[in-house]
């Protein structure tokens, strides 16, 4: 399956009646990277009043978890979940790290402060598909090489490529179109080619493509 989500971790900054507000984001794969990020920030501002959160650690959004912080209840942590999940990003989360500036802003405006911090720092963050793919490792003869390179343009990416007694060409592509690849990998090559079992994984991919 895929899914949205950021595709690199992101941070802004806002003042809002004299409070200081950074916001970061990241892609975290289950609830241990959420975490880990979480204690990242936190430690990064100990002098902070608030660093309040919201997470959807999974691929299904049924692993969701938020928190205020010590704001009133239902200011933060929540308005920030609802922005993940009215934008339907998973495996992501946000923190809002705020510095009292000394103006309290009532309940509607800390919801208000809380969500558009949260909105702002995921416009600004890189968005990508997250896709299941599959890497494995193509080994062929040296005099197939530039047939092999010409093939693998812009049909996947290129990981490594080690060159000894054969060339061996390690590549990722989307595990949907894997049967497909190799068997035009094979055809193209006249069947010259071996190539290794698959390793499973997600990765993202820009949205334009």
């Amino acid at each position: 399956m895929s899914f949205l989500s950021v595709a690199a971790p992101h941070c802004a900054e806002k003042v809002i009646e004299k409070s200081r507000f950074l916001t970061y984001c990241a892609h975290t794969a289950g609830e241990e990277e959420a975490r880990a990020f979480l204690a990242s920030v936190r430690a990064e501002h100990p002098l902070a009043t608030h660093v309040c959160h919201a997470f959807i650690a999974d691929r299904l959004g049924n692993l969701m978890r938020f928190s205020d912080d010590g704001e009133p209840q239902g200011t933060a942590g929540m308005p920030i979940l609802n922005v993940l999940r009215a934008r339907k990003l998973f495996e992501c989360a946000v923190a809002v790290v705020r510095y009292f500036g000394g103006i309290k802003l009532g309940a509607g405006g800390l919801t208000r402060a809380y969500s558009g911090c949260a909105a702002e720092c995921l416009d600004g963050a890189p968005l990508a598909l997250w896709e299941e793919c599959s890497e494995f490792v193509i080994t062929v003869d040296y005099a197939q090489v530039n047939a092999l390179q010409r093939f693998l343009e812009g049909r996947c990416e290129v990981r490594s490529r080690e060159f000894a007694e054969n060339a061996r060409f390690a590549v990722v592509i989307r595990s949907r179109g894997e049967a497909a690849f190799r068997a035009q990998l094979a055809d193209v090559l006249g069947g010259r080619v071996q190539i290794s079992e698959s390793r499973q994984e997600i990765a993202p991919f820009p949205l334009d493509k």
